[in-house]
């Protein structure tokens, strides 16, 4: 068992599938920029979202594993798919606080929806997963949930898409269920849909929607204040890993990112693959 990092000076770790984690380290610098980042994108083995939750509990052990031996103090699981299917087993294996995206998400909906009537994107595993409408049932059992799931979003923007009819239709189809559902806010329950936030919001119209990704990092300032662990000196270097393609990720990311000062050099990770 990992146990914690008592180093207020240690890195966070941030893993996902690939560049959408990217958005959690982006609200991560905005609101903590003292704190340094050790990022993770499994690559070899993205989408997450239509494996099976044998292969995701894997592949997301293997990068606690990775990410613990480079001495992070947290880590953010910030794939909904690994955080709904992997982080409860996760969580039993380590002393290392782990954090994932779906509470946050569900109770960041819960302060914004009006009518009770609450929709949410995702991908194929963390739909099927009923994960946030576990998170839903035992926090407010009047609400409602409508779930999408939405496969062909994650590989279209992991091709750097950010725009164009196939993603316009692709959007389209996703949200008509959900907008005639009447749900009057949607949670973007995919680290890599906001890369996308302006198609969604043109399609959505006045419906709000939820970039968990704020709300997630508020968590882990609570947990970092919690344990005593805040960095405060802003020391040490940003790393960048990836499990396959290093350049063709790092391409994506400029392309994709607003921030292009966010990610450096990618390094491929030795020994990973399986």
């Amino acid at each position: 068992m990992v146990g914690i990092n008592s180093d207020r000076t240690a890195p966070i770790g941030i893993y996902d599938s690939g560049v959408g984690g990217l958005t959690v380290w982006n609200a991560l610098q905005t609101l903590l920029p003292h704190e340094r980042v050790i990022y993770y994108g499994d690559t070899a083995h993205v989408p997450y979202g239509d494996r099976p939750a044998g292969d995701i509990i894997k592949f997301s052990q293997k990068i606690i594993g990775f990410l613990s031996a480079q001495g992070v103090k947290l880590v953010i699981a910030a794939c909904n798919t690994s955080s709904a299917l992997a982080l409860p087993q996760l969580v039993a294996e380590t002393d290392l606080p782990l954090l994932g995206m779906i509470e946050p998400a569900v109770r960041a909906a819960l302060t914004l929806t009006k009518n009770g009537r609450i929709g949410l994107m995702a991908t194929v595993g963390t739909v099927r997963s009923r994960a946030h409408a576990s998170f839903l049932r035992a926090l407010e059992p009047q609400a409602v949930l409508a779930s999408q799931a939405c496969p062909r979003l994650v590989p279209l923007i992991e091709a750097g898409c950010r725009s164009g009819q196939t993603l316009v239709a692709a959007v389209e189809e996703y949200l008509e269920p959900l907008l005639k559902a009447g749900v009057d806010c949607i949670i973007l329950g995919c680290t890599h849909y906001p890369l996308i936030y302006e198609v969604i919001r043109s399609v959505a119209g006045p419906v709000r929607l939820i970039d968990p990704a704020k709300a997630v990092v508020m968590q882990v300032a609570e947990k970092l204040t919690e344990l005593r662990l805040c960095n405060e000196t802003g020391s040490g270097r940003n790393k960048v890993y990836v499990s396959a393609g290093p350049e063709r990720f790092k391409q994506v990311a400029l392309q994709l990112l607003a921030n292009q000062d966010l990610v450096g050099e990618v390094h491929a990770a030795p020994g990973y693959m399986l």
